[in-house]
């Protein structure tokens, strides 16, 4: 059994990360899919314009698996590995590496607990 391959869950539209808000515009509400940020739904109250969404995202999962093409993976299944290379303003680094000096702690250490606070 070593060689036994383990299959990745096929995705269904219940995976995949939804947001439902009101448009003045529109006047309904509007679901959207965070991985297919082309998709969007509309419906009289959330409920509605969700369950118009996650057919629209069955409906598109099929055709892509039809037609062989990449399926984006739902974020929720995504693994992430705590690493992240940032850019920012040699003033701004100097700023956050006094800042870290004077608290005593890391820079890492700082942009985190910064981070973690918004």
């Amino acid at each position: 059994m070593a060689n036994a391959r383990v299959k990745a869950p096929k995705n269904r539209a219940e995976d995949y990360s939804y947001t439902v808000a009101w448009s003045d515009e529109d006047n309904a509400f509007i679901a959207r899919v965070t991985e297919f940020p082309s998709l969007a739904a509309h419906g009289k109250s959330q409920e509605k314009a969700l369950r118009e969404l996650r057919g629209v995202v069955e409906y598109v999962l099929q055709d892509l698996a039809e037609s062989r093409e990449p399926i984006p993976e739902p974020l929720g299944r995504r693994i992430y590995s705590g690493k992240l290379n940032l850019r920012m303003s040699k003033e701004l680094h100097r700023r956050l590496a006094l800042e870290s000096t004077t608290q005593g702690i890391s820079l890492n250490a700082l942009i985190n607990t910064k981070l973690a606070r918004s």
